[in-house]
């Protein structure tokens, strides 16, 4: 009993953990202060930067690229995986274009989306949906295909129809794997939308932060930034967990 109500506190061990390695690293100057400054250095350029700083700008911009990106990814990617995942032959033959495209680096492809966008947040969020839409499409799709037979059966002896079978139970069955596929594609659309903004001409956003930091050597402000990002992609996946616990609670029953 003790130790379950212990149990959320867990994760805070290796927050403490890691943070005191860091401290002890720094009060013992093992690399050089300036290259690896100390976690109150760190947290107050944090805390200037989102008090009124640029840094509360560029991660207000990062958070709508990756939200445009990511809702884009699921309008288109959710349907078409529900279409391809209710006829396996029709999968089956697209399943390389999918797998290719879905194993292409997302960043070979800035090239392309810049002569069809330009330099703009166009570029950035599409770069950044493409890639979203295959994780997501991939993910529903195989869902769909692995829908419990015998609800399927039941829903067909009952006299359902196929479009009623397609959204009343294979889209239902297919929601939890949906969820896996909109938090890895939320993950990879942040990791796209940050790379776009340290190398397509950005003026704003977390990655343009963690780089001209760190062309200008001032690391305290650098490593804020890459930490500001790391608790936004942790708090994306953290918000659709909590949205897959409300709606799916049914999952595995």
């Amino acid at each position: 009993m003790k130790s379950e109500s212990l149990k959320p506190f867990l994760p805070i061990i290796g927050v403490i953990g890691l943070l005191a390695v860091w401290s002890f690293v720094t009060w013992q100057q093992w690399v050089d202060p300036v290259l690896l400054p100390s976690p109150i250095a760190t947290f107050k350029a944090l805390w200037t930067g989102m008090d009124g700083g640029p840094l509360g700008f560029d991660f207000v911009k990062t958070v709508y690229r990756t939200a445009a990106a990511t809702a884009i990814a699921a309008v288109i990617g959710i349907p078409l995986g529900i279409v391809l995942g209710s006829s396996e032959t029709l999968y089956r033959s697209l399943e390389f274009v999918i797998d290719f495209f879905r194993s292409t680096p997302a960043s070979a492809m800035f090239p392309l989306f810049l002569i069809l966008f330009g330099v703009g947040d166009e570029t950035k969020i599409s770069v950044a949906a493409f890639g979203a839409i295959l994780v997501i499409l991939f993910n529903v799709a195989y869902g769909v295909m692995n829908a419990r037979k015998t609800r399927l059966l039941a829903a067909r002896v009952m006299g359902a129809s196929r479009l009623r079978v397609l959204f009343d139970v294979m889209l239902l069955e297919s929601l939890p794997q949906t969820f896996v596929g909109l938090r890895n594609g939320v993950s990879l659309a942040l990791v796209i939308i940050v790379v776009a903004e340290m190398f397509i001409g950005s003026q704003d956003g977390l990655g343009h932060s963690v780089f001209e930091a760190q062309q200008l050597f001032e690391m305290p402000r650098m490593y804020a930034a890459i930490f500001a990002a790391g608790v936004l992609g942790y708090g994306l996946n953290l918000l659709f967990l909590v949205i897959e616990r409300r709606f799916v609670h049914w999952s595995g029953k």
